[in-house]
C-alpha cells in the first residue's frame, strides 16, 4: 500500500506529481508570505516611530508645564461645564432613563446630521469649488444621484430613530445591570482620556469581528450588501445599512468599552459622538487636510473585501489589507498636514509606465512587485450586485 505522503495527484500541468512535491512547492512560498508580513509590520512600525517619536520627544520635555496648563483650563472651564451638565440634569428631571435614552438619540442625530449636512452639500452643489479637488474618487457622485440620497436619507432615520431606540434601551438595562457612574458630578480630565483610549481599542476589536462576520457568505447578501450599494460612498451613508447590521456591527462595538468600564455618561456620549464623527468621515469621499485619513475605508468600498478595521492594526495582523498597501491609496493614507492634495502629492501611475516598479510609493512608479495586479484598481473593483457567491464580497 503506497503510503498517504507518497500518494499521487494530478498537477496543474497535468504532470503527476506527490504530496511531498507539493509540500516542497508550497514551502518556498509560505516563507515568502512570511517574510513579506515582516516586512510590513517593520514598516508600519517604521511609520508610527516616525509620527510618534518627536511627539514622544516634545511631550517628555514639556510634559510638566503641558500637564499644568491643562489642568488648570481643565479646572477653570471645569464650573462650566458642571454648570452645563447641572442644567441637563435638570431638564430630564435627573431622570437616568430619559437622560440614557433620549438625551443619546437626540445628541447622536443633532451632531450625525450637522456635520452630515455639510459633506451632503458639497455633493449635491459641487460647492465649494476648492474642496473638489480633496475627492478620493473623482468623477464620482458628482453630483450625488438625489433619489439614491432620498432612500438613504430615509433608511438612516429609521435606524438612527428606530433600532437607536431599541438599542438606547437594551444599553439602559446592560449599564444597570453592570454598574455605571451615576453620579452628578462630572469625571477628571484624566479619567476621561483614559476611558477613551480604551473605548478606541475595544472597538476596533468589536468593529474588526463584527464587520469581517458580516462579509461572509451566509451573512453578506442578506444584511451588509446593502451598504456596500455604494462603492463611491459619502458621509451619510455611515448607517445607511441593514437594521441588524446597524445594531450589531455599528451600535455594539462602541458600547462595549463604557459597558467593560462602568463609564459616566458624560464621557460616553464624548466618546459616541467622536465615534460618530469618525465614520461620518471615514464615509465623506473626501480626504480633507488636517483630518485623520479615510483611504483605507474609501478602498474598502471599492474592494469589498480590504480594510475591514478602523485603525488598521488587526487588518496588519489577519493579512487582511494586502492589496490596499500595494496599492497608491496607502501611500495616501496619511494625515495631511498642508492643504496639498494626497492625490497630487501621490498621482496615479502614467498610462505609460509598466506596472513593474518596487516602491509603491514613489509618485512616478507603478506599483509594488511583490502584487502586481494589486496595483491595478479597475482590474480587481468588484460590482455591487455580485451574488454572494462572488470572492470579491464574500469570506469564507
Amino acid at each position: 500500500m503506497v503510503p498517504m505522503e507518497e500518494r499521487c495527484y494530478q498537477g496543474d500541468d497535468g504532470v503527476v506529481k506527490t504530496k511531498q512535491a507539493k509540500k516542497r512547492q508550497k514551502s518556498p512560498q509560505k516563507a515568502m508570505r512570511v517574510q513579506e508580513l515582516c516586512s510590513d509590520v517593520l514598516v508600519t512600525l517604521k511609520k508610527i516611530l516616525y509620527v510618534l517619536g518627536p511627539c514622544v520627544v516634545v511631550f517628555v520635555a514639556v510634559r510638566n508645564s503641558l500637564t499644568l496648563h491643562l489642568q488648570n483650563f481643565w479646572g477653570a472651564s471645569g464650573n462650566f461645564w458642571q454648570h452645563q451638565w447641572d442644567r441637563l440634569l435638570n431638564a430630564f428631571g435627573d431622570d437616568l432613563f430619559n437622560l440614557m435614552v433620549y438625551g443619546t438619540i437626540i445628541v447622536s442625530y443633532v451632531v450625525y446630521w450637522v456635520f452630515g449636512l455639510f459633506y451632503v452639500f458639497m455633493d449635491v452643489t459641487l460647492r465649494p469649488q476648492a474642496f473638489r479637488k480633496y475627492k478620493i474618487q473623482p468623477g464620482t457622485n458628482e453630483p450625488v444621484d438625489n433619489w439614491k440620497l432620498a432612500k438613504v436619507v430615509a433608511v438612516v432615520h429609521f435606524n438612527q430613530l428606530v433600532v437607536g431606540y431599541i438599542a438606547s434601551r437594551v444599553s439602559f438595562h446592560l449599564l444597570q445591570w453592570r454598574g455605571y457612574d451615576a453620579s452628578p458630578s462630572l469625571p477628571t480630565f484624566q479619567w476621561v482620556l483614559y476611558e477613551l483610549v480604551v473605548c478606541v481599542l475595544v472597538e476596533e476589536v468589536g468593529f474588526y469581528y463584527s464587520h469581517r462576520l458580516f462579509h461572509h457568505r451566509l451573512l453578506y447578501k442578506r444584511f451588509h450588501k446593502q451598504h456596500h450599494e455604494w462603492t463611491s460612498p459619502i458621509s451619510v451613508t455611515a448607517v445607511y445599512a441593514h437594521p441588524m447590521e446597524h445594531l450589531f456591527s455599528n451600535l455594539m462595538p462602541p458600547l462595549l468599552g463604557p459597558l467593560l468600564l462602568g463609564s459616566h455618561m458624560s464621557t460616553m456620549w464624548l466618546w459616541f459622538q467622536l465615534a460618530q464623527l469618525s465614520t461620518l468621515n471615514a464615509h465623506s469621499g473626501y480626504h480633507l487636510p488636517f483630518l485623520p485619513s479615510n483611504e483605507a475605508h474609501d478602498y474598502h468600498h471599492l474592494k469589498f473585501n480590504e480594510c475591514y478595521g478602523v485603525l488598521g492594526v488587526l487588518d496588519l495582523l489577519h493579512g487582511t489589507d494586502q492589496r490596499f498597501r500595494s496599492s497608491k491609496n496607502f501611500c495616501r493614507h496619511v494625515l495631511m498636514l498642508s492643504t496639498t492634495p494626497a492625490r497630487v502629492l501621490f498621482p496615479d501611475t502614467p498610462s505609460n509606465v509598466k506596472p513593474n516598479a518596487p516602491d509603491v510609493c514613489n509618485a512616478n512608479n507603478a506599483c509594488n512587485a511583490k502584487d502586481n495586479n494589486a496595483c491595478n484598481d479597475d482590474t480587481h473593483t468588484c460590482n455591487a450586485d455580485a451574488t454572494d457567491t462572488d470572492r470579491c464580497n464574500v469570506q469564507e
